[in-house]
């Protein structure tokens, strides 16, 4: 027997939380395939099976565990053949040849256990998935998103339809009680640690998005023809804020006990919303990406924190955050600081608004900006100069480009 042991995952974890078996009690699995995944309070990570064999799980889902804790045995004597039995392997020799194909058609959307695991509780068929991942490979997050099918409804009259609307949407006197997974419990605590220990204030403004959408809808074509990406709005909000903060460092900074903390780089975080919780993956040396690779990294970052592969290594050591709850159509918020830093800017939707513009009432897709901050290091003349200064680069692009 090979015992099965949960890993270290970092230096702050001593536990984890066993998210979900990707393999039942008594399967044969294969070398290095993921047999379960675990949860500790800063991400979903994978256990994968040191040897092949005969599974035996000792932890259920749910439970929370230790680090080095044995979850599992492998038994190295049953093999994949060995396992089968033999009523299995008659049926298999009898298989029609045709079967073949189906089995390579299918190859080409394999999932990965995580996301077969899901698929099979939604009874969806793999085939009828596309995969996001590498050679087509199923991921978590295409999983997720994938509905089963729907027969075709029946025509029904609408008193019928209002009648079995409001029967499904009506409210029951049950209750269910769901334990906190370790990631949910990290982000409460610290969202309650951010409010109880900072000072913290929102200041808001408006901005005109017309030059960014003109400018988006001109060259996005050509700019995907040519790094592979799409050109979205996050990297222009992503270069305008590190353009403000060279010149307004508070806010690119952080207190540390006694002292001020300034740093001569821009690590931005980027707020994704997982089935599991709230991440924020960072962009290393956002100060010195061009356009593409900023986009290009976003789309990296936000994919493997869906799917779980994220690693605390790119979710620490952020200087500032930007969280867009636009996507949600969020009009407008207060964001809560992601600590230790002392700033994080929010977005929101963009909705067309009637504006003052040169004496004329016109209307403007406009979007509502806000920035929270610690006010014991960022005062309020810096903390709205760095606003209207992000404000005047996304009403102006071309200034991104002259560094004006």
């Amino acid at each position: 027997m090979v015992d099965v042991k949960v890993p270290s995952v970092g230096e702050s974890i001593s536990e984890v939380t066993i998210a979900s078996w990707l393999k039942k009690d008594g399967d044969v699995v294969k070398l290095d395939e993921a047999i379960c995944s675990i949860e500790s309070d800063k991400a979903t990570l994978e256990i994968s099976a040191p040897k092949a064999g005969k599974l035996k799980i000792l932890i259920q889902e749910g439970e929370t565990v230790s680090i080095g804790t044995q979850v599992a045995q492998i038994d190295e004597t049953v093999t994949a053949g060995a396992a089968a039995p033999a009523e299995v392997r008659s049926l298999a020799k009898e298989a029609p040849a045709a079967s073949a194909g189906r089995e390579t058609a299918d190859q080409k959307n394999f999932p990965s256990p995580a996301a077969a695991k899901i698929l099979s509780e939604k009874g969806v068929d793999a085939g009828s998935v596309a995969g996001s991942g590498r050679d087509g490979r199923i991921t978590k997050g295409d999983a997720l998103a994938a509905e089963p099918k729907r027969e075709a409804a029946a025509v029904e009259s609408p008193l019928k339809a209002l009648a079995r609307e409001t029967l499904s949407s009506s409210f029951s006197r049950e209750t269910r009680r769901e334990k906190m997974t370790g990631l949910r419990k990290t982000i409460a605590a610290r969202l309650v640690a951010a409010k109880n220990t900072t000072a913290m204030l929102t200041t808001f403004n408006e901005v005109d998005m017309s030059a960014v959408m003109e400018l988006r809808k001109k060259y996005k074509d050509s700019f995907k023809d040519k790094h592979g990406v799409g050109l979205g709005f996050m990297s222009f909000f992503t270069k305008a804020a590190c353009a403000a903060l060279k010149n307004y460092p508070a806010v690119n900074g952080m207190i540390d006990g006694q002292e001020l903390v300034y740093h001569n780089y821009a690590d931005v975080g980027v707020a994704v919303s997982t089935p599991r919780g709230l991440v924020v993956p960072v962009i290393r040396n956002a100060e010195s990406m061009g356009m593409a690779a900023i986009e290009s990294k976003i789309i990296e970052l936000a994919t493997r924190a869906r799917d779980g592969k994220i690693t605390l290594e790119e979710m620490q050591g952020g200087t500032f955050t930007i969280t867009n709850g636009g996507i949600f159509g969020s009009m407008l918020s207060t964001p809560i600081l992601n600590a230790p830093q002392s700033a994080i800017l929010g977005l929101h939707n963009i909705v067309e608004r009637p504006v003052a513009l040169h004496g004329q009432v016109v209307i403007r897709p406009i979007m509502y900006l806000a920035l929270s901050y610690d006010h014991r290091i960022i005062d309020g003349r810096e903390s709205v100069s760095f606003l209207k200064a992000v404000k005047e680069m996304i009403e102006d692009p071309a200034r991104l480009l002259l560094d004006v």
